[in-house]
Order: structure tokens, then C-alpha cells, then sequence
């Protein structure tokens, strides 16, 4: 298992190793110990989520109050889809800045998604299927959503069609209004929550 930091502080790609035999394959999708070695503290898991999406429909950018966020640990168990994160935390270097990575059933490739990173994802097969595990219960109350098409985000959602988007996501805010009305996470308040953890798990 190979574990690496994207570019975003607090994102890591996850690429396991493939067994295949002609009985069909195996794989360790996830590691605590190693997970945890990587990012320097456990993961508390506590909800286990999946979602099931047509071509072109995009989900996201979704993020949640910190604290306790919600950090997440994505795989696609059928299909593909492009997995987004963007960086909402305020005061961050890489503020407003977006990375994506392909997920599918080929590679079976991860992502570890720390508290305070947006997330969104969408579907470029039918019937793709993400997986994923949550550090927190979905909470409606601290969970929050940035448009996943404003035009200062640039997102590159690698899709012909007009992206499919939930009410919710269609009505959410753009990054500024999001920030000045103060819904985003503060950089700060975030490296000091994840300290936290890892002194938790010593």
C-alpha cells in the first residue's frame, strides 16, 4: 500500500496492491496502522456511507463544521468517478484551490480527506459506486455546501453533459459568499483539531 500527500495539505492518495489470480483479486483497501502512521493520528470511524450515481452527476462540494468535521475515506467499488477536493479553510495557503483524482474499479485506488477540505465527486460511468468512511454521524445542522460549479472554483468536472446537481448543491453558496458570511473553516482552528487527535491517539 502506497500512501502520498496531494498537493492540498491534509489530502493523501491511497494506491493499493492488487492480488490477482485467475479466481478473480484481493486487495487491503484500508490500513488503520498505516493510515495512521501517514497522517500522524488513528481514524475514528463512525458512519459508513454508499453512493450510487449516474454519468455526470456531481455531488459536492460538501464539508462540515470543525469542530469535529468530518474527515472521510473514500474508494469506487464500481465504476469510475472523479473524486474533487478544494481547500475552504480560511487563512490556508492553498485556499480555494482544487485537486482531483480518478476512483474506479481498476486501480481501486483511496483518498483520505482531512476535516475542513470540501469534497465532491462525479460519476463518469453508470452506476458508479463510492464507498466511503466518515470520522463523524452525519449531522444536517454541520454540514454545508459550496456550488460546485462556481465559476471561481474552475472546477474541471470531466464531463460532456451538464452536470446533474442535487437541489441542495444548485442552491448552495459560492466560495466568497460562503466566506464572508463566515460558513467556512478556519485554517487554524483545523491544524489545531487534528493536533488533537494525534495527541489523542499517543
Amino acid at each position: 500500500m502506497d500512501i502520498r500527500p496531494l498537493s492540498i495539505d491534509g489530502v493523501w492518495e491511497i494506491t493499493p496492491r492488487l492480488h490477482g489470480d485467475p479466481r478473480g483479486m484481493f486487495t487491503e483497501w484500508y490500513r488503520f496502522d498505516h493510515l495512521a502512521e501517514a497522517v500522524g493520528h488513528p481514524l475514528d470511524l463512525r458512519q459508513a456511507n454508499l453512493s450510487v450515481s449516474a454519468r455526470g452527476v456531481v455531488r459536492g462540494v460538501h464539508f462540515a463544521d470543525v469542530p469535529p468535521g468530518q474527515a472521510k475515506y473514500l474508494t469506487c467499488v464500481r465504476g469510475a468517478l472523479l473524486d474533487v477536493v478544494v481547500d475552504l479553510r480560511v487563512g490556508s495557503p492553498t485556499f480555494g484551490r482544487w485537486e482531483s483524482v480518478l476512483l474506479d474499479d481498476v486501480e481501486r485506488k483511496a483518498l483520505y480527506v482531512s476535516e475542513g477540505i470540501g469534497h465532491g465527486f462525479c460519476a463518469q460511468s453508470e452506476d458508479a459506486t463510492l464507498v466511503y468512511m466518515c470520522s463523524a454521524t452525519y449531522a444536517p445542522g454541520r454540514e454545508h455546501t459550496v456550488h460546485p460549479l462556481d465559476p471561481d472554483l474552475a472546477i474541471d468536472w470531466q464531463t460532456d453533459d451538464e452536470p446533474v446537481l442535487s437541489d441542495r448543491d444548485a442552491k448552495a453558496p459560492s466560495l466568497d459568499q460562503a466566506r464572508r458570511s463566515g460558513l467556512l473553516p478556519d485554517r487554524a482552528t483545523c491544524d489545531a483539531f487534528t493536533r488533537s487527535l494525534g495527541a489523542a491517539g499517543a
